[in-house]
């Protein structure tokens, strides 16, 4: 055991510890952390609506939530807030990434979020523009009429129809589909502003005018080169390609990521990356949160938006699943992390107090695990990671990586095998388990049970390796 955490020590740790100081990594983390107000008013929309729209009618046949008054109006309510979070996850993200990329390089955050946004915003599509044959010869009034009316589109007598509308932003070039290109785009868009920022190529104003007014005027030169230097990539990359990047990159970089994500093999390396970055102190979860965010994240917000807006004439858990089957959605998520592994935190900890209080004869875990149930009850393990503790203990480490990856495989069967329904709400990470997993699922009764045999599990895992610290504590071996 020590020549392993020796050789971890030796090999793992420098990687670990550069990955967490890494600056723009680090932005990155904290650009998905700073979209947490609006994604988690949309989640918590969604949910309502989830609990009074579609669990009733799992139960009550012919249960209809928009034709009740109050539940009508408080469902209508909570789709303008969807409207605002969840619908526009993209745009959120978007100016999140560049203030915080902005901010890593200290320089003006607010104009860095700008010109982050901006940059997204002019490569979506501002309306569909197609000509097809309608096969029949159009009355010409009928004809005039539709070509002079205005909307954008033109009919022949001989029927050839032509849509050319403007102005109509594409809801699937600002949801959680962006995030990949609000990556991409606005990493290359913030950092050409940064590095001329940091140049002093700039206009300069005396020190008499106002900062706030000196500042914009300072961010103006670096955020025109920067945009007009995507706008020649964008007008330049749909030149050649006939397309978009937002679509050529969700087609050939995130559809196929996303797509990997979904394997077994896939999850269970995240799973055990995060673990073996928290054992050596690093936090795990921020460490791989490029991953768990930028990938299973957007998977989530797919599937919250499906959950809403429905697919194929379903809705709710039924839509979910359609989608999943088109590959529309996703069966693993952010959220299903949180649901059947990290109950009381990464490792699913709030097992390991549990097997402290039933099995330790130790005064100090007796102690820690006394002080550690209340914040594990919310998932939060940071007492009993550094008090017990878990990081750099020997002791600990089969356990700590092998409990939270067995569990992780429970979970993940149960939903590939439809036993319980995939996570398609956010829920904070700090509701309880069995709880969260139940909120999680859109209100799945099962997905508790499922829950529950993995916290039986993980207790099973644990147990063993408290009794045998008993044996480590040299107070006891003297009362022996």
């Amino acid at each position: 055991m020590n020549a392993l955490t020796a050789w971890l020590e030796k090999y793992i740790l420098p990687i670990a510890t550069k990955m967490g100081s890494q600056k723009h990594l680090v932005a990155l983390r904290d650009a998905f952390i700073g979209t947490m107000p609006a994604t988690m008013a949309g989640s918590i929309a969604v949910m309502i609506n989830a609990i009074i729209r579609d669990l009733p009618a799992q139960f009550i046949e012919g249960y209809d939530g928009a034709s009740i008054p109050v539940i009508r109006e408080i469902i209508a309510v909570n789709g303008f807030v969807w409207n605002g979070t969840i619908a526009i996850a993209g745009l959120v993200f978007a100016f999140s990434w560049g203030y915080n990329l902005a901010k890593a390089y200290n320089v003006n955050n607010l104009a860095g979020g700008i010109v982050s946004l901006a940059a997204l915003i002019q490569g979506i599509s501002f309306g569909p523009s197609e000509t097809a044959d309608l096969g029949m010869k159009v009355p010409a009034n009928i004809a005039t009429a539709i070509t002079d009316s205005g909307i954008g589109a033109t009919v022949t007598p001989g029927g050839e129809l032509s849509v050319g509308l403007w102005g109509w932003l594409n809801l699937n070039h600002l949801n959680g589909n962006a995030f990949f290109t609000a990556m991409i785009i606005g990493a290359v868009s913030v950092i050409i502003f940064a590095k001329l920022m940091q140049k002093n190529i700039t206009i300069k104003l005396p020190e008499s005018v106002p900062p706030a007014v000196s500042n914009a005027f300072a961010a103006i030169i670096p955020a025109t080169a920067a945009l007009y230097i995507i706008a020649i990539f964008n007008f330049a990359f749909g030149e050649m390609t006939g397309m978009l990047f937002i679509d050529w990159v969700q087609e050939t970089i995130a559809k196929p990521l996303m797509g990997f994500s979904q394997g077994l093999g896939a999850v269970l390396v995240i799973q055990l990356a995060i673990q073996i970055f928290w054992f050596f102190g690093i936090h795990g979860t921020n460490v791989m949160a490029p991953v768990l965010e930028g990938i299973f994240g957007q998977a989530q917000l797919i599937n919250i938006d499906v959950f809403q807006k429905g697919y194929d004439g379903l809705t709710g858990t039924k839509a979910v699943l359609a989608a999943i089957e088109d590959g529309k959605a996703y069966m693993w998520v952010r959220g299903s992390f949180d649901a059947y592994s990290m109950f009381g935190g990464s490792g699913g900890t709030i097992t390991l107090i549990l097997a402290i209080l039933i099995f330790s004869k130790r005064a100090d875990y007796l102690t820690m695990g006394k002080l550690a149930l209340g914040p594990g009850i919310f998932n939060i393990n940071e007492p009993i990671m550094f008090g017990l503790p878990i990081v750099l203990n020997a002791i600990m480490f089969i356990p700590f990586i092998v409990a939270p990856v067995v569990a992780t495989a429970i979970g993940y069967l149960a939903t590939s095998w439809g036993l319980v329904a995939p996570v398609s709400q956010a829920v904070t990470w700090v509701v309880p388990p069995v709880l969260l997993s139940f909120l999680a699922t859109g209100a799945d009764w099962r997905a508790p049970l499922v829950t529950i045999v993995c916290m039986l599990v993980t207790f099973a895992i644990w147990a063993p390796f408290v009794i045998a610290a008993n044996k480590m504590d040299p107070s006891l071996e003297e009362n022996n």
